[in-house]
């Protein structure tokens, strides 16, 4: 570990002034972060690994908190942040934190944003090597310079190539040039203005395989594209027929219907309810078939028994001409319900994880909340008796004082009752007149 540490450089102000003749790859973190720990040992072999090669790119790292001035500048909101910045240019990295898939970022970054493909071995060279890569075939027109906007744009995604039309494969059938093409899953599409309009977009909505392996932030991701996003939930551990059936019916429609959908749909699985079970605020059953809408939370739930390829497609049509209903959403009552949902199961998770915890965080609050109430209910009732007492006051003209002989018998031998002390003699005379 600490032979990788050495390899990534500890930056401070002065990184701001030194960094323009190189390439710079560099996590900007805070000490206290769990996810920046977490980070760390594979940030130290990202260093080794580029160094190795001898990448052009330099490997950094920044306490974004003691030099918060140069992070705000760079657009530093959260901890971890990835950025690879080559000259003027910022690119934020947005892909899982794994060694090779940084690497990965940063060797697409830091080199030409539009590659030529001078030959045909070198283009089955790239296609061997990329699952997903865009090819611009042409001279220069209005298509290229959008294509040149994109790929500025997109460039932290995928690989942006030119090619002329003889280093293209001979199964390639272009209809017109210039033309922009992407190659996947063992095929090819070519961008239509027309169907798939705005060019950024389509790009966008392509740079993914037809099928994979989904997660949350994965799923994030395809929010972006438009499309809806059709899973197989299963359970990769169990090995029963109805996981695996599932999973290979999803497989098949995403290959053999792949003309049909690849505009409207992305097909995968994900292992495992837990993710989705907090998309849906349900507890979702395993294995099944769930359609999201992760633009705007909607969801689709089966509405009838899949056996095979036929009756997905069959559910992936009604769902297209709005003949299935679509669940949750994002309005303002479905807002609320998130919120309840998600602080319940904050709540829970806390208690699960760790009880004395739990207890700390919650009840210290509930119970000062409780004394104050309590307080404060105490202090009402005694204004209240004190609101008496003197009403009392006002109405007998005196302290009211209580009436101890009140329903007693006399002893014997006591002394009668005194006589009423007569009025004065001028109030007596002014009666009589």
């Amino acid at each position: 570990m600490a032979f990788c540490k050495g390899f990534v450089e500890d930056l401070d102000e002065s990184f701001k002034e030194n960094r323009k003749d190189d390439i710079w790859l560099v996590d900007f973190y805070a000490p206290w972060c769990g996810h920046c720990k977490k980070l760390e040992p594979i940030w130290n072999e990202v260093g080794l690994e580029m160094k190795s090669v001898g990448s052009p790119v330099k490997v950094g790292k920044m306490d974004a908190t003691s030099y918060s001035s140069i992070a705000s500048e760079f657009g530093v909101r959260g901890y971890p942040t990835i950025k690879l910045l080559k000259g003027d240019l910022a690119y934020n990295y947005r892909g899982p934190r794994t060694k090779d898939d940084i690497i990965e970022f940063a060797h697409r970054v830091s080199g030409a944003l539009i590659r030529p493909l001078p030959s045909q071995q070198m283009f089955e060279h790239v296609r061997k090597r990329h699952r997903v890569f865009f090819v611009y075939i042409g001279g220069e027109s209005p298509l290229k310079e959008k294509y040149i906007d994109a790929a500025s744009e997109l460039i932290v995604y995928t690989y942006f190539y030119s090619a002329s039309e003889e280093v293209v494969p001979e199964y390639v059938t272009l209809k017109e040039m210039p033309a922009v093409l992407v190659f996947k899953d063992e095929t090819y599409f070519v961008y239509d203005e027309y169907e798939d309009g705005d060019l950024s977009s389509w790009i966008n909505r392509e740079r993914f395989q037809n099928y994979l392996t989904m997660d949350g932030f994965l799923l994030y991701e395809l929010g972006d594209t438009g499309k809806l996003v059709a899973i197989a939930v299963i359970d990769e551990k169990n090995t029963s027929a109805e996981h695996t059936r599932l999973k290979s019916i999803i497989q098949e429609v995403a290959r053999d219907y792949r003309d049909q959908f690849h505009r409207d749909f992305q097909f995968g699985h994900m292992d495992g309810n837990d993710y989705i079970n907090t998309l849906l605020m349900d507890e979702l059953k395993v294995p099944t078939v769930v359609v999201l809408n992760t633009s705007n939370q909607q969801y689709f739930l089966l509405d009838r028994q899949i056996n095979n390829a036929e009756d997905m497609v069959q559910f992936i049509n009604n769902i297209l001409d709005g003949t299935v209903d679509a669940q949750g959403g994002d309005s303002i009552l479905q807002r609320l319900k998130r919120m309840v949902f998600d602080a319940k199961s904050t709540i829970v998770s806390v208690f699960r994880s760790s009880p004395l915890m739990g207890c700390f965080l919650f009840g210290l609050p509930l119970g000062v909340v409780s004394i104050m109430c309590y307080g404060i209910y105490t202090a009402d009732a005694d204004g209240h008796g004190d609101e008496r007492y003197e009403v009392v006051r006002g109405e007998a003209g005196g302290p009211a004082l209580p009436d101890e002989g009140a329903g007693q018998p006399e002893p014997s031998g006591a002394d009668p009752p005194a006589p009423a002390a007569q009025e004065p003699k001028d109030v007596l005379e002014k009666k009589k007149d």
